[in-house]
């Protein structure tokens, strides 16, 4: 048996080793993600997860993890920007207002499949033009849903949360635990 991380986050890579799960094997999904037309940001995450699982290839008694994090405003899915520009602009509607962030997490080994989204709510305070310029200067939005990552210097935006820390990070590590022990993970084992 293998344990496959199908995802390039190291994110995602550090918050599983806090739960002493270090992979066999990591492999980055090759996955259309681009929303269908009209769809809403939670069925999306979770059809990605699904997506990105399903398409890892493993041996039948392997166990994969897959994750998709999504930045909701309302109904409009905030993807990764394309460029500094793109970042302003989610940055500016984010500014002042709440959001949700939805983590899709699946699990699978052999034909069955284990998933859960988690929904969290952020509140983004009302950011000024230099907040918005320095923090565009650092870089850190790139490769980010929503133009920004809640554990790194956009961190001093954000005066509240609803919901999973770690979901909101990009694995949400309490559901995570539970679906990897769903299918038999070995989690928690004594050490010898």
């Amino acid at each position: 048996m293998a344990f496959i991380l199908g995802s390039g986050s190291p994110r995602r890579l550090d918050l599983l080793s806090q739960l002493g799960v270090i992979p066999d094997i990591i492999v980055a999904p090759d996955i259309d993600e681009t929303p269908m037309k009209g769809e809403l940001p939670v069925p999306y995450c979770h059809r990605i997860t699904r997506a990105k699982v399903t398409a890892v290839p493993a041996d039948h008694d392997d166990i994969t993890l897959c994750a998709d994090t999504t930045v909701a405003l309302g109904r409009r899915i905030l993807g990764k920007p394309e460029d500094a520009g793109n970042a302003a602009e989610f940055l500016h509607s984010l500014s002042g207002r709440r959001h949700r962030v939805i983590t899709s997490v699946a699990v699978r080994r052999g034909d069955k499949v284990l998933q859960r989204d988690v929904i969290s709510q952020v509140k983004v305070k009302r950011l000024s033009d230099i907040e918005i310029n320095a923090y565009l200067a650092t870089g850190d939005w790139k490769g980010k849903a929503g133009a920004y990552a809640i554990q790194g210097p956009a961190g001093a935006f954000i005066p509240w949360i609803s919901g999973s820390f770690t979901g909101i990070v990009g694995l949400p590590l309490a559901e995570t635990a539970a679906l990897l022990q769903g299918v038999g993970y070995p989690l928690y084992r004594e050490a010898p």
